[in-house]
């Protein structure tokens, strides 16, 4: 059913954690309702939309970051690329400032 698709323990991690997130903020709505704040996103949004946010842009994180490995690895003199590990961290990183900043 999953052939198609590179499953490695990054990409499993990545997916599990988005899973676990939307059962998190499922769970969280149920239980206290959200209001609408405004952040440093030029928008109102609430939890579910800094969320929805914060997930595309971890996305967009980890796709540029895997377009770009190979010439990260050329301009900063690696043997090989670097893990996407790195990019993993960095696009959390990113969703959690965007849900409490945002």
């Amino acid at each position: 059913m999953f052939d198609w698709m590179a499953w490695t323990t990054p990409v499993a991690v990545f997916f599990i954690t988005i899973v676990l997130l939307l059962l998190g903020m499922t769970a969280w709505e149920i239980r206290s309702p959200t209001t609408r704040r405004r952040g440093f996103l030029p928008l109102e949004t609430t939890r579910g939309d800094r969320l929805f946010i914060g997930l595309l842009l971890a996305a967009y994180v980890n796709l540029a970051f895997v377009g770009i490995s190979d010439k990260l690895a050329v301009w900063l003199g690696l043997s090989s690329e670097p893990s996407v590990w790195f990019s993993f961290v960095l696009s959390m990183l990113l969703l959690l400032l965007v849900m409490r900043k945002g």
